[in-house]
């Protein structure tokens, strides 16, 4: 369920999509801030990324669309509450320069990954550019070569 960095993190959950739909430039990590039973949902892996992204309200940056399924042992359950959308901590110059990217064409905010670094939850965000549809052939077309590459060397390894 979980896989452990050599730095000391839990990776809970990945966005793998975000990889193949966007050109990532560059990216950054922030807190979450979470209600009540989040927290074990999140450290059980009943968490999704897809659709998920950041935007600008304001002086605060705030995750849509990432879903956190209730806590099945919870007292109270609220599915409405899953998809709320989610305040980010960052410093404030890093709000700045979200802000500032945001405001360029063609760019938004994904999250990468969460994680767990000690003992918090925490999201890796990407500031990220959409690939065009030629950029997603040509993704496809690289991973194929590299796939029939390896294994051609390892069928010539092996039968030596």
């Amino acid at each position: 369920m979980y896989a452990l960095t050599a730095n000391h993190m839990k990776i809970i959950t990945q966005n793998r999509k975000a990889f193949f739909d966007y050109n990532i430039l560059s990216t950054l990590e922030a807190g979450l801030v979470l209600k009540g039973d989040e927290v074990k949902s999140i450290k059980a892996g009943h968490i999704s990324l897809v659709g998920a992204f950041a935007f600008a309200r304001g002086d605060e940056i705030f995750l849509i669309n990432c879903r956190i399924s209730p806590y099945e042992k919870a007292f109270q359950k609220n599915d409405e509450a899953a998809t709320r959308s989610r305040k980010l901590l960052l410093h404030r110059r890093e709000i700045n320069k979200i802000i500032g990217d945001i405001s360029r064409k063609g760019i938004t905010i994904i999250p990468l990954k969460i994680y767990l670094k000690e003992g918090l939850v925490k999201v890796e965000l990407g500031v990220a550019k959409h690939k065009k549809v030629e950029g997603k052939k040509e993704a496809l077309k690289e991973r194929d070569i590299k796939r029939e590459t390896s294994r051609t060397l390892k069928d010539i390894y092996r039968n030596r």
